[in-house]
């Protein structure tokens, strides 16, 4: 009995105890009840639950309490002599149940024998009770004592942490070897897959595929993305290198992971059974591909300079609309239709800081625009990293940095919102209208002037056909706006409580004028129309031939539309 007992006063762990060749575990990750069976020195033999020892053994604990369950957090073998057990089909069952704690407890059981022990073999209630509940019962000899069990778990389960650490720095091996190997991110996400079994692409930070592991660098397809992480892309890289993102589709884990130094240069995706080992090999893989995307940024300055310079020649006042189409369709971008935009290098806060001049415009697109220093406040490490995120952004785009601002030219597919919200937020930027090749210049330049009305209302400004007067409401604040239409239409509204006055004035102005087309819409005769417009004049005070008098109209009852609920 004393040898079993020596459990209870030693929790240490033997390194050189109970582990060989034939340790348990070898070869796989998890220790099962099986591998201890397997171990000759324990002289373990199975009473019941032979077609269960397959159970991962988690640690080994000593017991001899009747209700053991509450005790216990999972995975244990649970062992004891059976001191205080009653040998009864009832009670037997009982205590299996409770260990079991409905698979959350005991993995399995081990009945101490000896002569002088309780039991010198497994009584036939608690055999039965363990068969029935689908219970490991195991039973060891007096020889060996329940602390030698112990230490075979333990040693045990070193050893497979310590297989799963030398596999990891092997992984880690290759797929440095792979990233020095020159053949970029193909060879290093190849590695990984070859080592880990799960799926992993790269792609630029707004989830466009850059390369994955089959077909090397792709042409923008995000195809062989797994489809559970389309949602994700766009939320991690919203928080730049700050955050990662992860979901589960079924039995697929899918993890996003930025990748880049100092700024976002793409997205890391994962897709497969992620474990430990996997998890602690992906920071080895992170930093390896951030590495190449940078030397990848690096190695392509002269290329933006090259393309920088071609946008400042279509920029040009002397450049012909052929040499447009000539220049734009050298730099690889052509689109039938393109457009221009424009982004201020300083941030709203960098404008708060700087010289009262800072928030005055840019020079105009020149020659000689790219040679002008950038405006206070907007660090010019900052503005040649916002330039290079954006030629990044835009596939066969040109980009350079022109007085504190960066202008683009790209084609019109492109959702130049989604790009700007990534890369430029908080800064103020013009989108300029869709236009053919040889229009692009004038495109920046409307860009270029919208950049003080973006500046003013906090958000990108595009030119769009029918939003000038919009873009005018939005700039001032809605007090004054109402007083505006209060004032120019006060009078008219005394005149007639009713409404119908104004609601004519409003549908004539909006019909251009037309008196035919007034009526139609209103379902009235031409004359009435007349008649109303000239009340609705004369109330006002206004006239119908006085330019002035009907952007009056026009605005103030453009106002109160827009203040209708």
């Amino acid at each position: 009995m004393d040898a079993h007992r020596d459990m209870s006063g030693d929790d240490s762990f033997s390194s050189g105890s109970g582990v060989s060749a034939g340790a348990p575990g070898v070869g796989t990750d998890v220790v099962r009840i099986a591998d201890l069976v397997a171990l000759p020195e324990l002289r373990l033999a199975v009473a019941a639950g032979a077609a269960h020892l397959g159970r991962p053994v988690e640690a080994a604990h000593v017991s001899e309490l009747l209700t053991p369950g509450q005790w216990l957090q999972g995975g244990e073998l649970l062992m004891t002599i059976g001191l205080l057990l009653p040998m009864t089909d009832e009670a037997c069952a009982a205590y299996v149940r409770d260990a079991a704690a409905d698979g959350s407890g005991a993995c399995g059981l081990v009945l101490g024998l000896g002569r002088d022990l309780p039991h010198q073999s497994a009584p036939e209630p608690l055999v039965g009770a363990a068969e029935a509940a689908g219970m490991p019962l195991l039973t060891v000899p007096d020889e060996v004592p329940f602390i030698a069990v112990t230490k075979a778990v333990f040693d045990a389960r070193a050893a497979v942490q310590r297989r799963a650490l030398e596999r990891a720095f092997e992984a880690q091996r290759r797929l440095t070897t792979a990233a020095a190997s020159g053949q970029g991110l193909t060879a290093t996400l190849r590695a990984w897959t070859v080592a880990t079994g799960v799926t992993a692409v790269v792609t630029d930070p707004l989830g466009r595929l850059i390369a994955d592991a089959g077909n090397g660098v792709a042409g923008g397809s995000s195809g062989a993305l797994p489809d559970a992480a389309g949602d994700l892309l766009g939320r991690v890289a919203a928080r730049g290198l700050h955050g990662s993102g992860s979901s589960i589709r079924g039995d697929l884990r899918v993890e996003v992971l930025p990748l880049g130094a100092e700024r976002l240069r793409g997205l890391l995706v994962l897709g497969g059974h992620i474990g430990a080992e996997e998890r602690l090999l992906a920071s080895g893989l992170v930093s390896l591909l951030t590495l190449e995307l940078e030397r990848r940024h690096l190695a392509d300055e002269p290329v933006r300079r090259r393309r920088a310079a071609l946008l400042g020649r279509l920029l040009a006042a002397e450049t012909t609309p052929e040499q447009a189409r000539d220049v734009l369709a050298g730099a690889g971008l052509g689109a039938e239709r393109v457009r221009g935009f424009a982004v201020e290098t300083a941030t709203g806060g960098e404008r708060a800081e700087s010289a009262p001049g800072a928030a005055q415009a840019g020079p105009p697109p020149g020659p000689a625009a790219a040679d002008v220093p950038s405006r206070a406040g907007a660090d010019p490490g900052s503005a040649a990293e916002l330039a290079a995120d954006l030629a990044l952004a835009l596939p066969g785009g040109l980009v350079r940095i022109g007085g504190g601002v960066v202008e683009a030219v790209c084609g019109d597919d492109l959702d130049v919102r989604e790009v700007l919200d990534r890369f430029a937020p908080g800064r103020a930027a013009g989108i300029g209208p869709v236009t053919p090749p040889e229009a692009a210049a004038s495109s920046v330049r409307q860009a270029r002037a919208l950049l003080p009305l973006s500046r003013a209302s906090g958000r990108p400004v595009e030119a769009e056909h029918g939003g000038s007067s919009a873009l005018l409401l939005d700039l001032a604040d809605r007090d004054t706006l109402t007083a505006f239409a209060d004032t120019v239409l006060g009078p008219l509204d005394a005149a007639d409580p009713s409404g119908e006055l104004a609601a004519t004035l409003e549908a004539w102005l909006e019909a251009g004028g037309s008196w035919d087309e007034t009526a139609r819409r209103l379902g009235v005769h031409r004359h009435t129309v007349r008649n109303r417009i000239d009340k609705a004049m004369a109330a006002t005070g206004r006239h119908l031939d006085a330019g002035g008098d009907r952007f009056d109209l026009w605005m103030a009852v453009r106002i109160r539309r827009r203040e209708r609920p």
